[in-house]
């Protein structure tokens, strides 16, 4: 590629108000460990010029010649219920926007960059293992069909940093639509209130979102919209069996994508308490919270909103008090579909007391989630689900679309972290067969092809049930 690829600058050029510009530092010897190169031909990009000297140097923003003017995104957020007015991109950069070849923006984004305007006495940097993780994890969720964002390469810098012990430093370039977020509205309301910018900024934030109009109101279409984007990804997550574990309004976006994948982790065995951070001492973040927090985040964000849903706050809290409260039924109502298809069954009353009482049998024998959705379809069921699995049958269900959405592999947290363990200490292998599985996680049974091998495949097994307790870690 004769050219380096060009980016434009639309956040920092449209939002000033929110950005700072800042200078990533440049990697002392930038290597290039994990490309995804289906991503970067959607970008327009070319996989080969990507791990060159100059393609390397290209993703870490500091090439000479390379368009990006990096800048750091300012919001706010409450974090663990906890209000933080100024967080913003504390390790990270926007270096621009990227347009693909059928005309898409799609912000390219840095983490590790060093210290940022916002990094609140950090050191900005981030380590090998975690950016390996997110890498994994957020295109296994691609794959899967969550919207997500996305990650197009992780480059190790050679710097040593300081964590649990000394850790091989590395950045992660992520891939996005946008990184609006429920705490960038919040920040914006909170520079109106401090007369450092005006209401038209928050009217310009909500102008971003190609929204439907359905109230005609533009605060209220914006709850409404993200709601609607949120409760999909949601319903998907606990589908999936899957545990955010930061759900703070900095990182529940506008646009339903999931962002952040520091202490996620995928539930094994059925256990709606499930919680893997290791910060999370009270389980504000559990698996089964994760509706509720949802709800408390919409309402954080209709707070801010109060003033462009209408002049008087009583009439405007009011209609967006609506709109929270009738979250539950709304999220309820997109999970039983989901739950639906994942039985091969029609949303009904009856299938929804099937659905129940699934979940009530999978909590009380702590069925492996993953496996118990899969294996149904090939007949194959924890004993204790018997009498449920014929009641099941009863109904006729589609079982062939359900190898379609319901996936044998997952990432699997002994086998991430086996392979994180592997790629640190230089070899990869671990690393590239599990990416392997998890990016073709749906397995259809062939005729005459015995569904027990499949299951019994090591990336399709849960951990022992008496392995140690699995952690995980924030900001790492």
């Amino acid at each position: 590629m004769a050219d380096l690829p060009h980016l434009e600058h639309y956040f920092a050029d449209t939002f000033p108000e929110l950005s700072i510009p800042v200078r990533p530092e440049e990697p002392p010897q930038p290597r290039l460990v994990a490309i995804h190169s289906s991503l970067a031909t959607e970008l327009g990009l070319s996989p080969e010029w990507l791990a060159s000297p100059d393609g390397v140097k290209f993703l870490c923003g500091v090439h000479p010649g390379c368009s990006a003017h990096p800048v750091a995104q300012g919001y706010s957020g409450h974090q663990f219920g906890q209000f933080s007015p100024m967080l913003g991109d504390g390790r990270a950069a926007l270096l621009g926007e990227i347009i693909d070849p059928q005309g898409h923006r799609h912000d390219l984004h840095l983490k590790g960059i060093g210290a940022t305007p916002f990094s609140r006495g950090g050191d900005g940097y981030a380590v090998l293992g975690p950016m390996l993780r997110e890498f994994l994890i957020s295109e296994a969720m691609h794959s899967l069909g969550v919207p997500t964002t996305r990650c197009l390469a992780v480059i190790a810098t050679s710097k040593k940093i300081m964590r649990r012990g000394v850790q091989p430093g590395a950045l992660l370039v992520r891939v996005a639509d946008n990184h609006l977020r429920v705490g960038t509205v919040q920040f914006s309301r909170l520079l109106v209130e401090h007369d450092k910018a005006d209401i038209d900024l928050l009217l310009r934030i909500i102008d971003e979102i190609q929204l439907p109009g359905k109230y005609g109101n533009p605060g209220l279409d914006l709850i409404d919209y993200v709601i609607e984007k949120q409760l999909l990804t949601v319903s998907k997550w606990m589908r999936l069996g899957f545990i955010h574990g930061v759900m703070n309004t900095d990182n529940t976006t506008l646009n339903g994508d999931t962002i952040d994948y520091g202490p996620c982790a995928f539930m094994d065995y059925y256990d709606p308490s499930t919680c893997f951070s290791s910060i999370d001492h009270q389980g504000r973040y559990q698996f089964k919270n994760q509706p509720l927090i949802l709800g408390w985040n919409i309402a954080r964000l209709a707070e801010v909103l109060l003033p462009v849903i209408h002049p008087d706050p009583n009439t405007a809290a009011a209609k967006a008090t609506e709109l929270v409260e009738a979250i539950p039924q709304r999220y309820r109502t997109m999970w039983l579909a989901e739950m639906s298809r994942a039985l091969g069954l029609a949303p009904s009353p009856a299938t929804h007391e099937i659905i129940d009482e699934l979940v009530a049998l999978m909590t009380q024998y702590h069925c492996d989630n993953t496996t118990t959705l899969w294996g149904l379809s090939a007949g194959i069921y924890p004993a204790p689900l018997e009498k449920w699995y014929r009641r099941w049958k009863e109904h006729h269900p589609d079982t062939e679309a359900m190898f379609a959405y319901n996936p044998l592999y997952i990432p699997r947290n002994h086998l991430v972290e086996a392979a994180l363990k592997a790629a640190e200490d230089g070899d990869d292998t671990l690393f590239k067969d599990l990416e392997r599985h998890v990016y073709q996680p749906f397995r259809q049974l062939q005729e005459d092809q015995d569904p027990q091998l499949l299951l019994a495949d090591p990336y399709a097994q849960p951990a022992p049930k008496d392995a140690p307790p699995y952690i995980t870690y924030c900001g790492t």
